[in-house]
């Protein structure tokens, strides 16, 4: 696992940072960083943490990050190829305090406000990949250009959030490595029976700390985390290994109770595992 630091920070004097990634393990840490991320995920899949929710990343997804959210990027253990990531770093002043206020920019105004709790483009995906193709063979200026033209397709995209909450004061570095340690071990160990105990050592916290401190930063309570770790798990599982039972993917999810599972799944997702596995 790469060590990072919690807050990632951008190369000085550079308005805007292209980046590709090519790696078998993403960022999977926890991190943040003061620059928006407009990332087009060209191979890879994964587990995707934003704020307080859990989702999944895979190959063709055009997702956004706001600046100071912190987020991770968990590749799927069990890839075989390399993840391959593009990404669009910047932020709102990155071109002047008063670029993105011009009248002849107002329609980037829903961008940044969407962009504060992260989101997934649903539509018009192939004209934004056909952008981000562009990128790794252009000077700083069509750069610029180009990054203009990605936030008006996306502005036309039909788009959902990645994240209901977002923890407004800016983590510090301890906070943030902290809270890494927690999503690390709850993705590690989502498999197992995991103690208050347990997590809140993790934290190096009382358990009744740790709570509260969850709680305050997340928006729900450690377990109810935990649980949705484990159903984003069972529905890869249910979508990639159709010859399982259902049963046994509860079980290898951390579930003891078929009947909890069950009821768990369909508050998430509006549907059971079976009638999920039936639409794959």
């Amino acid at each position: 696992m790469k060590v990072l630091p919690f807050k990632i920070p951008k190369p000085k004097d550079e308005a805007l940072v292209y980046q590709v990634d090519r790696e078998k393990i993403l960022y999977d840490q926890l991190h943040q960083h003061g620059e928006i991320q407009i990332s087009y995920v060209e191979e890879g899949s994964g587990t995707l943490i934003v704020g307080d929710t859990i989702n999944e990343y895979k190959e063709g997804d055009i997702l956004i990050i706001g600046g100071f959210i912190p987020h991770v990027f968990r590749s799927d253990a069990n890839a075989t190829k390399e993840s391959v990531m593009h990404t669009l770093f910047f932020d709102y002043n990155s071109f002047g305090k008063d670029f993105f206020k011009l009248s002849d920019l107002s329609l980037t105004n829903e961008f940044f406000k969407q962009s504060e709790y992260g989101m997934k483009v649903l539509s018009n995906q192939d004209k934004i990949i056909s952008l981000f193709s562009l990128l790794e063979h252009q000077n700083k200026v069509e750069q610029i250009a180009t990054l203009l033209l990605v936030i008006s397709q996306i502005t036309k995209s039909k788009t959902e959030p990645l994240s209901s909450f977002v923890y407004r004061k800016s983590y510090s570095d301890d906070e943030g490595k902290r809270m890494s340690n927690v999503y690390e071990y709850a993705m590690e160990k989502y498999h197992e029976q995991i103690s208050l105990e347990e997590i809140s050592e993790r934290a190096n916290m009382s358990k009744n700390a740790f709570c509260r401190y969850f709680k305050k930063r997340t928006n729900k309570t450690f377990f109810q985390f935990l649980i949705e770790i484990r159903i984003e798990s069972a529905c890869k599982m249910i979508i990639n290994k159709p010859e399982l039972p259902i049963s046994l993917i509860s079980e290898q999810c951390g579930f003891s109770n078929i009947a909890n599972f069950n009821r768990k799944f369909k508050e998430l997702k509006g549907c059971t595992p079976t009638q999920y596995r039936s639409q794959f």
